[in-house]
């Protein structure tokens, strides 16, 4: 009779619920192959597992190493247990160890059986089976008032027949009277195919994080290369990537204006923050007494040590000069006067020229004419070198460097610089980019480009170019302004930068809609309060900032500008 009784309710099952459970189990199968996130992945294998056993518990293990198995995921529904995965409750046991101290194996741990004989174990009552130690599970059962009674432990392989991890359900509950049951052979059938199923998306996922992981600490050795070559360059690249995600993130959540459509999902963010990474790979080509000249005159060396060498020259032969000109005069004492006034005087002068080479071989935002004009005055001075000759003061280098209107790089080592932007676009074009990267080249190439075409390598428009790029554009720039690790210049207060980024606005050179949102959202002070010293951030008066326009419906100046 119990016979008859058993091999009706298996009909059933077959008919019914075992079909279900099939469509069930493909479905799962489907789902779990597009999960993206680990712990996820992992939370939902054990889910739906227990869904299609009918389990009322289980945990999720992985193989940490050839020896250990960690917990991942447990769930107990009746006790409304659930710790690891997404819960953020951590699971307090410590991983189980396939082989003793002396190297046997445990095979008295059920889940370390499995693994070492790679075999399922189905388990009908825990405290009624031999061979194995459930003495863990019977302390659990008599603090909590649980009743473990039914295990189903299955070895989860990959497709090198690898075993990464174990399913392990508890207590099979029957689907009409909840009464706690043994699992089937269906159970065990459906579950070793489901477990087999995920272990493939499992290893999937790892492999594809690894890949990333692999990619990123590529990138990561490319910077640090750079970083090692010059450490100003090497800070700017781990901070415009920063930068460059606040920025997109503000205009991202943007409601109104020229930008409200722009929108991101996270396949989008990691292509732009890699964009963001590799903006200035090509600086790895750079020679570094270009990237870190620090003055007009630097080269291997400070120069500017070379001209005060002449004007000590030029002080002794003054010097020389009016002694022998006061051993002429003999006893005229007006004349003599005369002589070591005049000598004061051209002394004062060739101190005052030196401090003014010193102070613009420095280097700057900007210098005008009068600056020129009295540059090319000193470097028309003469002096008598170490071989007896006369000679100009400054050599037409010299007067070239000294020359320099903004910063230390003279045009041939601006163009040099500048090269970096070709190298990078050209190291990034030659990569076989997945589809979901293949905009990173086009993202980080566009930086030094303008929005009125002015830019560089490629002269491109606003038009021409995607808002990521010029969005990397602005974090570049801002980043240079206020970085306080550079060799040739210090770090710029808020207002400051903001206020140069508005003439640039106002210039044609960067995007009018992003400058607002970036001053509008303060991503500005965001940044600020992460990377720049108290002293640079000062109070700013966004009515001021030229060019700013706070109306989100305008990309033009303000009336106020």
């Amino acid at each position: 009779m119990r016979q008859a009784q058993e091999s009706h309710r298996i009909q059933v099952l077959t008919s019914g619920d075992l079909l279900q459970r099939l469509e069930d189990l493909n479905r799962v199968g489907a789902s779990l192959s597009k999960e993206k996130d680990i712990n996820r992945l992992l939370e939902n294998i054990l889910i739906a597992a227990k869904n299609i056993v009918n389990a009322d518990g289980g945990t999720l293990y992985r193989m940490v190493d050839d020896r250990n198995l960690k917990f991942e995921i447990i769930r107990t529904d009746s006790l409304n247990i659930a710790m690891g995965g997404t819960t953020g409750e951590a699971i307090p046991f410590n991983p189980i160890a396939l082989y003793d101290e002396t190297g046997k194996p445990n095979n008295s741990m059920v889940v370390a059986y499995a693994v070492l004989h790679d075999q399922t174990i189905n388990i009908a009552d825990a405290y009624t089976e031999r061979g194995f130690d459930f003495t863990g599970t019977k302390n659990f059962d008599k603090k909590t008032g649980y009743r473990s009674k039914s295990f189903l432990t299955i070895p989860m392989k990959n497709h090198e027949k690898e075993i990464i991890g174990v399913l392990q359900l508890i207590n099979a509950k029957d689907r009409e009277s909840g009464e706690i049951i043994a699992f089937s052979a269906t159970d065990e059938q459906l579950g070793e195919s489901l477990a087999s199923q995920a272990a493939i998306a499992l290893t999937n996922r790892l492999l594809i994080s690894q890949l990333e992981d692999l990619f990123e600490s590529f990138i990561r050795l490319i910077n640090t290369a750079i970083d090692e070559k010059s450490p100003y360059t090497g800070g700017h690249c781990a901070r415009v990537p920063v930068l460059t995600m606040m920025i997109a993130e503000a205009v991202n959540n943007t409601k109104i204006g020229p930008l409200k459509d722009f929108h991101m999902n996270e396949k989008d963010r990691y292509e732009l923050e890699i964009a963001g990474l590799l903006h200035d790979c090509g600086k790895v080509t750079t020679p570094v007494h270009v990237v870190d000249k620090a003055t007009k005159l630097e080269t291997i060396y400070d120069r500017i040590n070379l001209i005060d060498t002449r004007f000590e020259v030029l002080k002794r032969d003054a010097e020389v000069s009016m002694l022998k000109s006061k051993q002429r005069l003999g006893k005229d004492r007006r004349g003599i006067a005369k002589l070591e006034a005049k000598y004061r005087s051209r002394i004062k002068q060739l101190n005052q020229d030196r401090e003014f080479l010193r102070k613009t071989n420095i280097g700057g935002e900007f210098v005008n004419e009068e600056v020129l004009q009295r540059v090319r005055e000193i470097a028309s001075y003469r002096w008598v070198g170490i071989d007896g000759k006369r000679k100009k003061f400054l050599t037409d280098d010299e007067s070239e460097n000294l020359s320099i209107a903004r910063g230390t790089l003279n045009e041939k080592e601006r163009e040099i610089i500048n090269n970096h932007v070709v190298v990078t676009i050209k190291m990034l074009e030659a990569l076989p980019w997945p589809k979901h990267l293949r905009k990173v080249p086009e993202f980080a190439g566009g930086h030094h480009e303008r929005v009125d075409g002015k830019g560089y390598p490629r002269g491109l428009k606003r038009e021409d170019m995607s808002v990521q790029a010029r969005i990397i554009g602005i974090a570049d720039i801002f980043e240079a302004l206020t970085a306080k690790d550079r060799p040739y210049k210090i770090g710029k207060t808020l207002t400051e930068s903001l206020n140069i980024l508005g003439r640039l606005k106002i210039d044609g050179h960067i995007d009018p809609d992003l400058f607002d949102v970036f001053v509008r959202d303060k991503v500005y002070l965001a940044y600020a309060k992460q990377f720049l010293d108290p002293e640079q951030i000062d109070d700013v008066d966004e009515s001021k900032i030229p060019g700013y326009s706070k109306r989100p419906d305008s990309g033009r100046p303000n009336s106020e500008s």
